[in-house]
């Protein structure tokens, strides 16, 4: 015996649930995506110690990964996973160690004044700073450290032994040897700085706070990002060409 033919009424029905589903799984995918774009306002309740490593082995740094004026930037993330950070080795224009003391340096936004961790290391040279401009955020390769000696672009004046951090974008300058302190603008907030530990036994380095002004475009150093997964113990450090290296 044939089925009974569907009238009208459920045919109508049965075409409206498919277009229902199908919207709604156009709706799902469009939430998924847009959950993807968008940084959770996710955090910590502290500062994590994580020990720098190398990314392609895994190992720790040592004081020898970490060469003198390197024409490329060392990277790492803290305190959260999307947070990129410079690690330097300061040296002079005949790449000589070069220590660095703690500084009180001003934040000209504000008015307030931090004192600067200083160089660690066998050398007191190696120092670490947030890889976010203050300016309006520009991020390496646009902003990178120039070596002693080396022209900054739109400021032939400016010279110092240890050099600059310099942001291609819009100009500002930074002094890594003063905590990072403003040298030019149109940024008027120092580069936020980053604390590290070094142990002379086994040479190698660890990351533990920051200091100074808040870093850009979050509410908190413990906020606006992404926290590296429970039981995270170490950051990985990536070599990054500059622009025109």
């Amino acid at each position: 015996m044939d089925d009974e033919p569907i009238d009208q009424g459920k045919r109508n029905f049965l075409k409206a649930m498919i277009v229902v589903s199908a919207g709604a799984a156009v709706v799902g995918v469009a939430n998924g995506v847009i959950r993807n774009l968008i940084t959770p306002a996710a955090g910590l309740t502290s500062f994590p110690t994580l020990t720098l490593v190398d990314e392609a082995t895994g190992a720790p740094i040592h004081t020898s990964d970490i060469k003198v004026n390197s024409t490329k930037a060392y990277i790492f993330y803290y305190p959260l996973d999307n947070d990129p950070n410079f690690l330097l080795r300061l040296g002079d224009t005949s790449n000589n160690d070069v220590r660095v003391t703690p500084q009180n340096v001003s934040i000209p936004a504000t008015g307030a004044v931090f004192r600067s961790p200083g160089g660690v290391g066998p050398y007191g040279s190696v120092v670490s700073f947030s890889a976010i401009c203050q300016h309006l955020g520009c991020i390496p390769p646009i902003i990178h450290y120039y070596s002693g000696g080396s022209a900054i672009p739109g400021h032939p004046s400016l010279s110092s032994p240890t050099g600059f951090i310099h942001c291609n974008c819009h100009g500002s300058t930074y002094d890594p040897a003063q905590g990072a302190a403003v040298v030019t603008g149109p940024t008027v907030k120092p580069l936020p700085n980053v604390v590290l530990d070094f142990d002379p036994i086994t040479d190698t380095y660890k990351v533990r706070s920051m200091l100074g002004p808040t870093i850009y475009g979050k509410p908190s150093d413990l906020e606006g990002g992404t926290p590296f997964p429970s039981g995270t113990t170490t950051t990985k450090v990536s070599q990054v060409s500059v622009a025109g290296a």
